[in-house]
């Protein structure tokens, strides 16, 4: 340990570990005292994400005391903050972790040119995705707009940098800098007590959460589909905040066979594809990705989309999904697929409510995955499925939650329906409506549109707005999720 040297500043934002942390390891490496700390900035953050934080900077924090350390919290204006830190430490490096959304990048530009001009060394590592985007584009020299030539390119070309080990020991600096309460940056809300049930933050839950993923690899291909059984992973929130190195999980699960066959490796994939997306076209969030779709007429329905977010739309399969989402902060994959083909598809509701209202409710709230993925079920992003694609719920969840599992335990006032009406409850008979004590349009509600004729409008609207997609105008719905993302 050398106390005498002046310390590095580790800037830690959602790389809340300390396995395979380059920013972690390459500072400790050099022996000087190391100060982790986290600023508190961004005000746009989501309810349940903010919780997940909350949590995680906490196990992050007890980590890194035993280690001889601890986490330095500071709330306000990244910049102020940074360099007030490096003004009371004495520090004279900073390292972080690269990241790739807009306002982080349009943050860290002024970091690094105003910690330069103080002669502050700056030192920048990989961040937790696959590449970097500009460093992947296609032959004529573009960014890749289509998924499967991108991940082509990506799992041919992708080498996992060497692995980061945790330390064992951290040096302190002989005097700490003052710090915001850590505890404050909770969520004691009374609507996370479902959250504290189904989910650890931290590294050590995503550790955890990783001990269980060979057993589930093997019937990958079609559990990961079935909202009835534990089929996925359930790491993207450990992804999302950085609790667990992307790069570990490739060298981890790239041992057997061609990446590009991996099924798990491929929807690592989709996610740097997002990332990718988001880089190239920083308005992803809020801005049609393909423009022809700007002149859709979203309707205004303010009663329809409370009806959606309280999961009360009368469809088992989408109310079963988002009163999960309300509960856990979480929704499973081919859910969340459903839930936003009935918001944008059935109720022709804009994607940006749907995306909005997920920021607010996901733990795994991630801004390049959130936008891209709405847009790509609206039809509207890259390399999106046709518009024509609407997901029928009831079939959906006929294929999908056979048995009706997922939807009783969402909708325990369904529980005790037969199951050939679970996802279609208006087909129950008036004595199996009794005997299971539910009353259509009190107990539970009635559909709020019919489907088939939702579809038609939704298909009509289409037509009307002549984008090229309406030339491929299909006959029925369809249940498959060619080229589709997932969640891992």
């Amino acid at each position: 340990m050398n106390r005498t040297h002046p310390p590095i500043l580790i800037w830690l934002r959602r790389d809340l570990r300390l396995d395979d942390n380059p920013a972690i390891f390459h500072a400790a490496k050099t022996g000087r005292p190391v100060i982790p700390f986290f600023v508190d900035d961004d005000k746009h953050l989501g309810g349940a994400a903010r919780w997940w934080r909350g949590r995680s900077l906490l196990a992050l924090d007890s980590a890194l005391r035993s280690l001889g350390s601890h986490l330095v919290v500071r709330r306000g204006d990244a910049l102020d903050q940074v360099m007030s830190l490096a003004q009371e430490s004495g520090a004279t490096a900073l390292h972080f972790n690269r990241r790739l959304e807009p306002r982080g990048l349009a943050i860290d530009a002024k970091v690094v040119t105003a910690a330069r001009a103080a002669g502050i060394e700056i030192v920048e590592h990989h961040g937790n995705r696959l590449h970097d985007p500009w460093t992947l584009k296609t032959l004529k020299g573009d960014p890749f707009r289509v998924f499967t030539p991108f991940w082509r390119r990506l799992a041919e070309s992708y080498q996992p940098p060497a692995p980061c080990p945790a330390p064992t020991a951290l040096t302190a600096p002989s005097t700490w800098p003052g710090a915001s309460d850590l505890a404050a940056l909770e969520e004691h809300a009374p609507w996370t007590a479902g959250m504290t049930t189904q989910w650890r933050p931290g590294e050590a839950g995503a550790q955890a959460m990783l001990q269980r993923l060979p057993e589930k690899l093997a019937d990958y291909g079609t559990a990961r589909d079935r909202p009835d059984i534990e089929g996925t992973s359930r790491l993207s929130p450990h992804l999302a905040w950085g609790e667990i190195s992307v790069h570990a999980l490739w060298r981890q699960l790239s041992q057997e066979g061609s990446p590009s066959q991996n099924g798990y490796l491929r929807e690592l994939g989709w996610r740097d594809f997002n990332s990718h997306l988001l880089y190239h076209f920083p308005r992803l969030p809020v801005d049609n990705w393909n423009r022809q779709f700007d002149a859709f007429p979203y309707r205004s329905a303010p009663t329809q989309l409370a009806a959606w977010q309280k999961g009360l739309t009368g469809y088992p399969i989408v109310d079963a999904g988002m009163r999960e989402l309300w509960t856990t902060g979480w929704m499973h994959n081919r859910v969340r697929m459903i839930t936003a083909s009935f918001l944008i598809k059935d109720l022709l509701l804009d994607w940006r409510d749907g995306e909005k209202w997920f920021w607010d409710t996901l733990v795994d709230a991630d801004l390049a995955q959130n936008a891209g993925n709405w847009q790509w079920v609206a039809g509207s992003g890259a390399d999106a499925a046709p518009y024509f694609r609407v997901f029928n719920p009831i079939t959906q969840g006929i294929k999908f939650d056979p048995e009706g599992t997922y939807v009783r335990r969402w909708l325990p006032e369904l529980a005790k329906l037969p199951t050939h009406a679970i996802h279609e409850p208006s087909t129950a008979s008036l004595s199996e409506l009794s005997a299971a004590h539910v009353s259509l349009g009190r107990s539970y509600p009635l559909p709020l549109v019919d489907h088939a004729k939702a579809r038609l409008r939704a298909l009509a609207t289409l037509k009307a707005l002549g984008t090229a997609a309406a030339a491929e105008l299909a006959t029925t719905d369809v249940s498959s999720r060619q080229n589709s993302p997932n969640l891992i």
